[in-house]
């Protein structure tokens, strides 16, 4: 029997969702983005997890290709998000950092959400006639006190459900504690900013009822012969961490941690069951799946990476990487791994844009590169332009790291650090050091010299925000 929140959800689905009813062909690929919050490299067992299990996500590794050195544009959420969803740095467009309420917004010089005049993934593949929706966190403007953010679905969406960061239709958590039946709500006010319906429900189980609503969508897509881009955005693995009740273990973050994993792969499944069953789905959708940033420290695993969430070390910003496509891909690269491609979250636009033959105006200017060979395995090429970073402005200290470098490039082999004023440089050979244990710009002057030019130059280039500022306040009050 459906429960009540399954019946009011199917509800909201068929009653306050605008699906264009046109029918056409569906010889494009369907897309579909799994973005995960807050996840470590090391975190699906396909990449090296032996502590927990994930055999949803595995077996389109197993099927597809795993990629080992993607990153992703900041090691905190929103940028990260607005990085993957325009193609372009988030710090082009002041969000540097996650969003929250406006007098914090305002105070470390980011902007209250994503401006419209960006360009979207979802709006451009909308244009070209595929049916569009996004479930799960959104986090790119209509959190905390900001109600006047644009509606998802004015991005390009045709539909949307979210979570307390994010406007329009929503699931907000409640959360459980061991040995307690009372339900608290974690929601941080969305409840009282309007802008669409909400439902409540048990915060073990939303990325579950995102699934059933991304189900019905891609089901109702395909039955009118329509190609469709699905954004599936979870936050299990975000703290607060809440596995399903009776299954809390000794309780440490870690062990939570795994649980909510676990689950999380579980609740998955039905989407992947659903393209990877019906031959025609399977031959015509390209399923990615990545972590928008490195895993909270205590919680998640980057394996031998350095550093965790916030901070821009490799674990910080370097994210497993699955591609699924095998109507695309040969079939000797399916299950394949590919150690050697450099590349990040904003050259899969420009790629998918490729994948999926769409047309974009000439005025649009991409920061990514079309690697649209190496998502399916006929090259292996890497990004020819260096991936570069800003910290977020709030993150100079961060739990147990303090004063973290502001600025951090990947140019081939290397990784280099630096501050705003070129100071404190730290440089990295991964090829043979991995873990970053070794600094080596002592040896390399001439190296060191032009990666800092070339990285000062490119963050003088790009909007600031108030980080060198937060940062001094923060040392003259220590």
């Amino acid at each position: 029997m459906l429960s009540r929140n399954t019946v009011i959800l199917a509800a909201l689905l068929s009653g306050l969702f605008f699906i264009r009813a046109a029918a056409g062909k569906a010889e494009k690929p369907n897309v579909i983005l799994v973005f995960i919050d807050d996840m470590g490299w090391a975190d699906f067992s396909c990449f090296g997890n032996k502590e927990a299990t994930t055999p949803n996500i595995d077996r389109l590794a197993r099927e597809g290709i795993a990629f080992e050195q993607f990153y992703v544009n900041s090691p905190i959420c929103s940028p990260s998000r607005v990085a993957i969803s325009t193609g372009q740095y988030p710090q082009r467009w002041k969000i540097s950092s996650y969003l929250s309420n406006r007098k914090s917004n305002k105070r470390r010089g980011i902007a209250n959400w994503l401006d419209l005049e960006a360009p979207m993934l979802s709006r451009l593949l909308h244009q070209a006639g595929y049916e569009t929706g996004h479930f799960g966190k959104w986090h790119m403007g209509g959190q905390r006190d900001v109600d006047d953010a644009p509606l998802i679905t004015e991005y390009g969406f045709d539909e949307s459900i979210t979570n307390f960061e994010g406007l329009g239709a929503r699931i907000l958590s409640l959360k459980y504690s061991p040995g307690e039946n009372q339900a608290v709500p974690h929601n941080l006010g969305s409840d009282g900013l309007g802008h669409g319906p909400v439902i409540w429900h048990n915060r073990a189980y939303v990325t579950e009822k995102f699934v059933e609503s991304a189900v019905v969508f891609a089901k109702a897509a395909a039955a009118k012969n329509l190609p469709f881009y699905l954004n599936l955005w979870p936050d299990d693995v975000h703290t607060p961490m809440h596995p399903p009740l009776g299954k809390w273990g000794d309780g440490s973050n870690r062990h939570l941690y795994l649980q909510v994993l676990e689950s999380m792969d579980g609740q998955l499944g039905a989407l992947f069951d659903l393209i990877h069953d019906d031959e025609k789905l399977r031959e015509n959708t390209i399923i990615v799946v990545c972590s928008d940033n490195g895993p909270e420290v205590g919680f998640g695993s980057a394996g031998a990476l350095r550093g965790h969430k916030a901070t821009l070390f490799e674990g910080g910003v370097r994210s497993s990487l699955i591609v699924w496509a095998p109507g695309l891909m040969a079939k000797e690269l399916q299950g394949t791994r590919n150690t050697d491609s450099v590349f990040s979250a904003i050259d899969l636009v420009p790629s998918l844009l490729s994948l999926t033959d769409t047309e974009y105006s000439e005025k649009i200017s991409f920061d990514g590169e079309n690697l649209a060979p190496v998502l399916i395995g006929e090259s292996k090429a890497s990004r020819q332009a260096p991936i570069y970073f800003r910290r977020p402005p709030d993150r100079k200290n961060f739990r147990h790291y303090k004063q973290l470098p502001d600025l951090a490039v990947r140019s081939g082999q290397w990784k280099f650090y630096c501050d705003y004023d070129g100071g404190r440089p730290m440089l990295y050979n991964l090829i043979d050091d991995l873990s970053e244990t070794e600094n080596l710009a002592a040896a390399n002057v001439g190296l060191v010299r032009d990666l800092t030019t070339g990285l000062l130059t490119w963050d003088k280039s790009i909007p600031s925000d108030n980080g060198a500022a937060i940062s001094s306040r923060e040392a003259s009050a220590r």
